[in-house]
């Protein structure tokens, strides 16, 4: 079965990250077309990138490292959730991708966005980035706004409007996951 991470984009104490996460896999989970599971980097404990050798060389020194990479290698795809911080994707996230490479590559993403402006300068950026791992990202992405899908800008309540954003990043990510299995498994037989 196709394996796709809802993967948390923060790790500040109090953040809203995880209620958005865990409400994504909780709208996933009613799928019977992929299996999904959180992954939470808050758990992996990444410092600001520490590795001497670039990420493409997948030579990691560090336990949290080599941790984080097997728990990224054993998905298909992901949802990535993001916050927007100074109109872009929020560090703690940009940290975590920066530490691997080869993990990602010939896989498929759907971004999840939150923030004042719902989160689309945040995924606009974080499109960037994943193209650069080499990560298929569909079009369509879920977006919410502080103002009106969270309550005191803590509690995680989507409005039916914004939460209706997220069926078709699922629907367009779960094909492109499957899609990307077979480019996977032809570049393994040419190695």
């Amino acid at each position: 079965m196709t394996k796709i991470a809802i993967v948390t984009g923060s790790t500040r104490p109090g953040r809203i990250n995880r209620g958005v996460a865990e409400w994504v896999l909780a709208q996933a989970q009613q799928r019977s077309d992929a299996e999904f599971e959180l992954v939470d980097i808050a758990d992996f404990n990444l410092p600001l990138l520490d590795e001497a050798y670039p990420a493409a060389y997948q030579n990691y020194t560090n336990d949290h490292t080599k941790v984080w990479s097997e728990k990224i290698a054993e998905f298909d795809g992901y949802v990535f959730i993001t916050g927007e911080y100074n109109h872009t994707v929020t560090p703690a996230l940009a940290n975590a991708l920066s530490y691997l490479n080869a993990e990602f590559s010939n896989k498929a993403a759907g971004i999840v966005g939150y923030g004042s402006a719902m989160g689309v300068r945040a995924a606009e950026h974080l499109r960037g980035i994943l193209s650069e791992l080499q990560i298929a990202h569909v079009q369509k992405t879920g977006m919410f706004s502080l103002f009106t899908d969270f309550e005191n800008f803590s509690a995680f309540a989507p409005t039916e409007q914004s939460a209706a954003t997220l069926a078709p990043v699922l629907d367009q990510l779960v094909p492109w996951t499957k899609a990307l299995e077979a480019v996977r498994a032809e570049a393994l037989v040419a190695a």
